[in-house]
């Protein structure tokens, strides 16, 4: 599985060569790759005009591509934005509720993520066939599919340490730029432009798989919530800026530089999970070791609503907590 932003072909169609003999290079003679595009067919062709476009049929011909358009800017920040505020309406009645659930398509956000990193394992596993991912820059409904698609396929990113080094390869490395689209909380009345809850979708993403399969995650809820509130608000440093380059020497802001030095600063939010005490809150006390894949149901009625993030400030989740600690404690008297 391989991953970038989208090819510079620009209104004059330009073409790299040392691009074409990357890609010919991944596969063998007679052999086909897919190249997953998490935009429109539509889109991909109009950002020839800033610069930007797709692979032409002629210069790969051993790649098929396949658009699968995922939101990832304003849309999907309004769609958890209504979400939030539907949840955490005290007044609603059913009807209203399950027409502001519906129009605020979150959930549809969640099946279209779901679709298509099950796509690109597909792909993968069953066609044995090599696969690109890109968007527009490559660092944020790429590494969306990638990730997803890598607990999906692989037994050992569904571990905990496994886990930590997924986020850590397919989302901090990578680029993911948390200090822009994490600036603000769904409560905040500003709507910065390139806000957008990507990586909240990827933890909604995995926790659909957590609950379709609740023996094959080594970790829990609590994990994934955890990510969540370190993502938005954090004493570590391990969300912190947009990219690699900014973590170790630092950004521009205005005509100063800000260096940020995050691991010289900073402590990691990984250091602090894996300590013996605190690991311990976040492990599945029901995980058993699955070598499988794991294939989820796409199908509506298959897709929930997260009830432990959605409703978490409006409903005690006290005996759900307590039920886990029981179970935790027979698993561990056994």
């Amino acid at each position: 599985m391989l991953r970038s932003s989208q090819p510079l072909m620009g209104p004059n169609r330009k073409r790299c060569r040392e691009d074409e003999v990357l890609l010919g290079t991944v596969l063998d003679e007679g052999e086909r790759g897919f190249i997953i595009d998490t935009r429109s067919a539509q889109a991909a062709k109009q950002a020839r005009m800033t610069g930007g476009g797709t692979e032409p049929k002629s210069s790969y011909p051993q790649w098929r591509r396949l658009h699968r358009p995922l939101e990832r800017g304003r849309p999907l920040q309004e769609s958890f934005i209504k979400l939030v505020e539907a949840c955490n309406d005290p007044l609603i009645n059913m009807d209203r509720w399950l027409s502001r659930l519906e129009s605020c398509r979150w959930l549809s956000h969640v099946k279209a993520a779901l679709s298509t990193a099950c796509l690109a394992a597909q792909c993968m596993d069953r066609e044995e066939a090599s696969v690109l991912v890109h968007g527009a820059e490559g660092t944020d409904t790429t590494l969306l599919v990638t990730a997803l698609a890598q607990v999906i396929l692989d037994p050992s990113c569904r571990t905990l340490a496994g886990f930590q080094g997924l986020l850590e390869r397919e989302w901090i490395e990578a680029g993911h730029p948390f200090h822009l689209r994490c600036a603000r909380s769904a409560y905040s009345h500003a709507r910065l432009k390139q806000e957008a809850p990507l990586f909240l979708l990827f933890l909604d993403c995995v926790w659909q798989l957590s609950r379709q399969f609740p023996f094959s995650l080594e970790f829990g809820e609590r994990l994934l919530l955890t990510l969540f509130d370190n993502a938005y608000a954090s004493a570590y440093g391990t969300f912190l800026c947009n990219n690699v380059k900014e973590r170790r020497v630092g950004r521009e802001v205005g005509t100063a530089l800000c260096l940020c030095k995050v691991k010289e600063s900073t402590h990691s939010l990984w250091a602090w999970l894996n300590q013996p005490g605190e690991k311990k809150k976040y492990l599945n006390p029901l995980y058993s070791h699955n070598a499988l894949v794991i294939w989820p149901s796409v199908e509506p009625q298959s897709i929930q609503l997260w009830q432990g993030l959605f409703f978490r400030w409006i409903r005690s989740s006290q005996y759900l907590d307590e039920a886990w600690a029981e179970i935790q404690r027979l698993v561990e008297g056994n």
